[in-house]
């Protein structure tokens, strides 16, 4: 499990932390290798994985994949724990099992309750106001430890306006969030935000797409990318198999894919599991 402790140091000092989307083991250690300072298990991306949508997944299905990704590796994992699978009760739990589960962090949003997968159409419908901070303390009241970090997402600004979004961010830091996240859709709404709110915030957005010096000027340090690996990574999968489906040939240079084969194994960390099996079962006879 990471350094939770040191992570938390970092967030609420204002360090920038950009996280890419991990949805295995495999995917955080390169993010991990990278340098990154955080992972990010996305629950829509898992949904797609799953082929489910993030509305049908459970907290079992999301905490399992999180105690899956910090076995195998030590970056942070922010996981995205959707609108807390249910009211307060189902909020306060979730914290409890993601947190168990070796996360350093938990984003929770104020959409309804169960969650709708029209949210992926761009149709969202808010939790009242005062239903979410509840939420939002008792998540703060169940976690055990206090550098466990409670990312609080608003997706007011779509929904409602800027300026609902600025009250609603208000209420949820008073209720104890550590990070604040919303999303501005214009330079002076970021300064603003970073004016009213103060650090430390969240912005969710393709990498290509944040300004990451602008974005940390004005509070916005936990920045996250939730889907270009697993869009990219579809992407290439999709057109090898294309082309092996229509002519039985992938198009990709055969010597580079049995690099990239063999880097893979690498990245699971192969060598460490064939030195336990040299110790043991592979043992050289004598």
């Amino acid at each position: 499990m990471t350094d939770r402790a040191a992570f938390a140091a970092k967030v609420r000092d204002g360090t920038p932390i950009l996280a890419p989307v991990a949805l295995d083991p495999l995917s955080a250690r390169l993010v991990e290798s990278l340098g990154f300072e955080a992972a990010y298990l996305s629950g829509g991306g898992f949904g797609f994985q799953l082929a489910v949508s993030e509305a049908n997944l459970t907290i079992t299905e999301v905490a399992g994949l999180a105690r899956q990704i910090t076995a195998r590796a030590d970056v942070p994992l922010i996981v995205d724990g959707g609108v807390g699978f249910g009211d307060a009760l189902q909020t306060a739990r979730a914290v409890r099992e993601i947190e168990a589960a070796g996360a350093a962090a938990i984003e929770i949003e104020d959409q309804v309750a169960p969650k709708r997968a029209h949210h992926h159409k761009g149709v969202e419908h808010l939790e009242p106001l005062e239903k979410m901070v509840d939420k939002v303390r008792e998540a703060v009241n169940a976690r055990r430890d206090d550098d466990f970090i409670v990312i609080a997402r608003t997706g007011a600004v779509r929904n409602e306006s800027f300026e609902r979004a600025l009250e609603r961010s208000a209420a949820y830091r008073a209720a104890g969030a550590d990070v604040l996240m919303l999303f501005p859709t214009s330079p002076e709404q970021i300064a603003e935000a970073g004016r009213v709110l103060g650090g430390p915030l969240s912005m969710m957005a393709p990498a290509d797409r944040l300004d990451r010096d602008t974005l940390t000027g004005h509070g916005f340090n936990v920045l996250i990318d939730p889907f270009t690996g697993q869009v990219a990574a579809y992407g290439a999968m999709r057109d090898a198999y294309r082309g092996i489906a229509a002519n039985g040939a992938s198009g990709r240079d055969v010597d580079e894919l049995m690099s990239l084969y063999r880097e893979i194994q690498d990245m699971a960390g192969m060598d460490d599991w064939y030195a336990l099996e040299e110790r043991t079962t592979e043992r050289p006879s004598s």
